[in-house]
């Protein structure tokens, strides 16, 4: 039978805290009520470790892959149950706490026991208690996560939040680089107040040089990530950036695109995460990135997935139809605006925005765009329109331009309404 849920425990010669350890944790997985496993993964123990966990029922694995990150992924391929719990072997992390993630498992896709949040605490001296501070406020400060505690092993997976991360590091970096990748995937992250205690008998198997030089290196690529078209809440986090012209940018598109909204049914095709779809309730938004939308569900109601070159629209069934930002990134674009003109009642607005490829600022602002954040959207620039060539697309496909305003000098967003 399947196991409901799997813990997994990386362990390196931690023979006296296992056989602690799994008596209490097995006690605590049948007071849950539902079937489970317990799986070791052994980074290479020679203090019987393996000998004495396989004793007190768990299933042991040997990973092949370094570091703690390469145990844990060792622990993950071992199991398939749907949820996975991973706890240090050290008896920093009390397994009756187990019980907690468990209730509040619908909360979201991965569970964190934090220390850092209010009713959180920790046993830790002074030193290192100063250093995971500055560690987890720099992680937070820079990527722009709303996690207080993203170095805690202790957590609760739902599996398919894992499946397709891919992650590179294989230290302890690994716990940073999980949690910044489902959460640019659009999964829901919740942190669970608890109380870490100071671990058992045996020595911490981190590295303190070796650690930050691989806590640095991580930092900078989930940076890039962050500052990519793959953080699913990209858009939403430049509303309010920490850089001027990004937010100047959005904040001016919103106030534009939003200020021509007509009468409903309200459509944003190729939403992704923006404001503009947030902050129109009742407009039903569609993109084709499973992520964005992911991450946009606890935040609007009425979502939907396709391509805007086929839209699962009845003809005439759409009173304003916003394609922001959307033609220049496919090759089809005049198969997304024949799409629009179908959807769209006669009368109906239509509101187009795309950079003008006629204004020698946007060349320039893309130039630095793609040099600057060489992950974003730049690079996905495929259809270059013109200020004159879109009006005559539009006007083929039945539509009347009644104004255009500009973003910055040279993102352009037309007010067309279709024609009857």
């Amino acid at each position: 039978m399947t196991p409901k849920i799997a813990v997994v425990i990386p362990a390196l010669n931690e023979r006296e805290n296992l056989a602690l350890l799994l008596p209490a944790l097995r006690e605590v997985l049948e007071d849950l009520g539902v079937t489970s496993e317990i799986v070791v993964a052994d980074g290479g123990s020679t203090d019987g470790s393996r000998e004495a966990a396989a004793r007190r029922g768990a299933r042991v694995v040997v990973q092949t892959e370094r570091g703690y990150g390469g145990a844990l992924l060792a622990g993950f391929a071992a199991t398939t149950a749907p949820w996975i719990l991973t706890m240090d072997a050290d008896l920093s992390h009390r397994p009756v706490f187990a019980q907690e993630l468990w209730k509040r498992r619908h909360e979201a896709e991965v569970l964190i026991a934090s220390r850092y949040v209010p009713g959180g605490r920790a046993d830790m001296d002074g030193l290192r208690r100063l250093l995971s501070h500055v560690l987890n406020r720099t992680y937070a400060r820079v990527l722009a996560l709303p996690v207080h505690d993203l170095s805690s092993g202790f957590r609760m997976y739902r599996r398919e939040a894992l499946e397709g991360l891919r992650p590179e590091a294989r230290d302890f970096d690994f716990l940073e680089e999980v949690l910044v990748r489902a959460h640019a995937e659009g999964w829901r992250v919740v942190e669970v107040p608890f109380h870490y205690m100071a671990r058992g008998s045996g020595r911490s198997h981190a590295r303190l040089v070796k650690f930050g030089w691989a806590l640095t290196r991580t930092l900078a690529r989930m940076w890039r990530l962050r500052n990519s078209v793959d953080a699913a809440d990209y858009d939403y986090r430049a509303y309010d950036g920490a850089i001027w012209l990004q937010r100047y940018w959005q904040r001016t598109r919103h106030r534009i695109v939003t200020g021509w909204v007509g009468e409903g049914p309200v459509v944003d095709v190729g939403c992704g995460s923006s404001r503009i779809i947030v902050d129109l309730a009742a407009a039903v938004g569609i993109d084709i990135r499973h992520s964005k939308l992911r991450w946009l569900r606890p935040r609007h109601a009425r979502l939907t997935r396709a391509s805007g070159d086929g839209l699962p629209l009845r003809d005439a069934s759409v009173g304003t139809l916003i394609t922001s930002e959307v033609i220049e990134h496919v090759t089809n674009a005049e198969d997304h605006l024949a799409e629009a003109a179908r959807v769209l009642r006669p009368g109906g607005t239509l509101i187009a925005g795309t950079p003008d490829y006629g204004r020698w600022l946007w060349w320039v602002i893309e130039w630095v765009y793609g040099r600057v954040l060489p992950g974003a959207y730049a690079h996905e620039h495929v259809t270059h329109y013109t200020r004159a060539s879109l009006a005559a697309s539009l006007a083929r496909h039945g539509f009347e331009v009644l104004d255009v305003r500009y973003v910055g000098g040279c993102e352009m967003i037309f007010h067309a309404r279709r024609r009857a």
